[in-house]
């Protein structure tokens, strides 16, 4: 019984020794929740993920993302198909009214092709989202091993 409740222990640690705390961006009806990414070299590929909410009453949709670490940032997502994953660049994702798109691993993600410069643990690689209202939310993904705790941003909140 000692023996699993230290693993069980040590699993709890080890799934939350990656978390860290991210922001909220808002503008109009528009929230970007949480946004992250994973560290990398520069000249190569970096990612980013988040959670896309809309509380207006009319639908929206990413439709662009720049990056000044980056030489361009392209939409994903990623699909398994007969035991083979695949990437397919998006020119838009739609973000339904009162709903939202996940970016997360294995589904919607962005691509930061060929980074200007390395992304540390710890760092925040600056964004700005674009979508079809012409909305232009300005966003910075913290840099981590790990996703972000959702609880870590609200006072109160200890864990």
């Amino acid at each position: 019984m000692r023996l699993q409740t230290g693993l069980a222990a040590l699993a709890i640690v080890a799934l939350t020794a990656g978390t860290v705390s991210a922001a909220t961006y808002r503008l109009g009806g528009l929230e970007v929740r949480q946004p992250w990414s994973r560290p990398a070299a520069a000249g190569t590929n970096g990612i980013g993920y988040m959670v896309v909410a809309n509380t207006a009453k009319a639908a929206d949709a990413l439709v662009g993302v720049e990056s000044p670490a980056a030489a361009r940032v392209e939409i994903h997502s990623t699909a398994m198909a007969g035991g083979v994953m695949s990437m397919a660049r998006q020119d838009r994702v739609a973000i339904p009214a009162g709903g939202q798109a996940t970016f997360g691993p294995g589904a919607y993600h962005l691509m930061f092709i060929r980074l200007t410069k390395p992304l540390n643990v710890g760092d925040s690689l600056p964004a700005t989202l674009t979508f079809a209202s012409g909305v232009r939310i300005k966003v910075g993904l913290k840099v981590s091993v790990g996703q972000p705790d959702p609880m870590a941003d609200m006072p109160g909140m200890h864990h």
